[in-house]
């Protein structure tokens, strides 16, 4: 089958309108050292032109078949640009979308700023929040601090209470690190009580040394380790199934069973390729990627190119095939290749056992969450094709836990507190099938 144009398929594009500045100083951030890409002097603000180029460009690089569209704010923090800025952005869709095209916007933010005028604003435009928050004070704390070095957990906390007060629909974007990975049940059910319906867990993987690539690579202090990563995804979907099925929606959940169903990844983490998410920064330079904004993957400035030039440029082409064309054998040999397709490219710094370049750092990691989820995957995905919710896997499982707990009573080993769980989990009774 020949592969679509670019011109056909669908493009999003990161904006990042105030470049890398930020009124926190958190300690994993990957983007605050891009201040260095610009010269001392520069101007960190997006001016009126240059958002109206991306607009009305962002808007004509979309194919006939496209009926919506995404707008991404992200930063650095991006509510420093202030409101008049984001009425500014509303006008201009207003001006440029045509009449068959619906819009969506979406705003990526620390929260700190947030206020009610901040979310009045946010409501009466249906705009999406994405708010950082790594889990419970003395988890989120760690990394997530301000300029002089306090937390910040409180500030979230306040600018929670606020989106809710205006009924402000937020996504939790949680960054998964050395310190919080190991509390998967207290950062989920922190999360799920504060109120957030829909969770991104994102992985921290800081590297030093960017052009180093060995089979044991360096990694920063806060990133997560593999294995942790793994455990971590495992203990909160364990949480997860058995009580929010349906009511709490997890990014790599949806996306795992949407793999067992067959249905074509929508997240470019999971997709065969990538390079249909650029990113803008506020002086319209165009990049191949959020997380490739170097000098090496600039596509280009959208005053001299527009955004659906660079966008499907040859070189970009490229950039996003590589994914998988730079596989080694032993993702394409692996069971899971269809639901992980080596992950991020940003993360595939790693040597394969037969010394390939392009291991995923975090494939230990996916390896045991994919193995984990699998019969709960195939078991979901056999309620929807039978037509009915996914959420019926809780009754099957409350269903198989009591079964396994009569049994072993009607053969005299009740378990005690602190025994293994006669379900076969591997938990403590007391942690399993005793809380019903």
């Amino acid at each position: 089958m020949n592969k679509p144009a670019p011109s056909q398929l669908g493009l999003h594009v990161i904006a990042k309108p105030i470049g890398p500045v930020c009124n926190l100083r958190c300690a994993y951030c990957f983007y605050l050292e891009k201040e260095q890409l610009y010269s001392p002097e520069e101007q960190w603000r997006m001016t009126d032109e240059t958002l109206e180029a991306y607009i009305r460009q962002y808007i004509e690089a979309q194919p006939d078949n496209v009926d919506e569209i995404d707008f991404a704010f992200q930063g650095g923090e991006p509510t420093l640009m202030g409101l008049d800025f984001f009425r500014r952005v509303i006008e201009l869709q207003k001006k440029y979308a045509p009449d068959h095209l619906q819009i969506h916007n979406s705003l990526q933010t620390n929260g700190i700023l947030l206020d009610d005028q901040w979310c009045e604003f946010l409501r009466e435009h249906d705009i999406l929040v994405g708010l950082s928050i790594d889990g419970p004070v003395n988890l989120h704390d760690k990394y997530r601090r301000d300029r002089q070095g306090r937390g910040t957990f409180d500030r979230v906390v306040a600018a929670v209470r606020c989106l809710a007060r205006h009924n402000v629909q937020f996504n939790a974007m949680t960054c998964v690190n050395r310190h919080n990975a190991d509390h998967p049940h207290r950062v989920y059910t922190f999360l799920r009580d504060a109120g957030a319906t829909f969770i991104q867990f994102i992985p921290i993987v800081e590297r030093p040394d960017q052009e180093s690539t060995t089979p044991k690579p360096q990694v920063g202090p806060a990133s997560v380790l593999p294995g942790q990563f793994g455990r971590f995804l495992t203990g909160v979907f364990d949480t997860w199934v058995q009580n929010d099925v349906g009511q709490v929606f997890v990014r790599d959940f949806d996306h795992a069973l949407a793999a067992w169903m067959n249905v074509p990844a929508s997240l470019c983490v999971y997709a065969p390729t990538c390079g249909r998410a650029v990113a803008i920064e506020h002086n319209g330079d165009l990049y191949s990627c959020d997380h490739f904004v170097d000098e090496r993957h600039k596509l280009g400035n959208i005053h001299e190119k527009p955004i659906a030039e660079l966008a499907n440029s040859p070189f970009q082409r490229k950039f996003g095939e590589d994914k998988s064309d730079t596989l080694p054998p032993c993702c394409r040999e692996c069971k899971f290749l269809f639901a992980c397709n080596g992950a991020c490219p940003k993360d595939r710094f790693t040597l394969a056992p037969d010394g390939s370049p392009g291991l995923n750092y975090l494939c230990e990691g996916f390896k045991m969450f994919f193995s984990h989820v699998e019969p709960y995957m195939k078991a979901m995905a056999g309620e929807l094709e039978a037509g009915r919710p996914a959420a019926g896997i809780m009754q099957q499982l409350r269903a198989y836990k009591q079964q396994a707990v009569s049994n072993a009573a009607m053969e005299g080993k009740t378990p005690r507190r602190n025994s293994p769980c006669p379900c076969g989990s591997g938990k403590k009774f007391k942690n399993c099938c005793m809380r019903g």
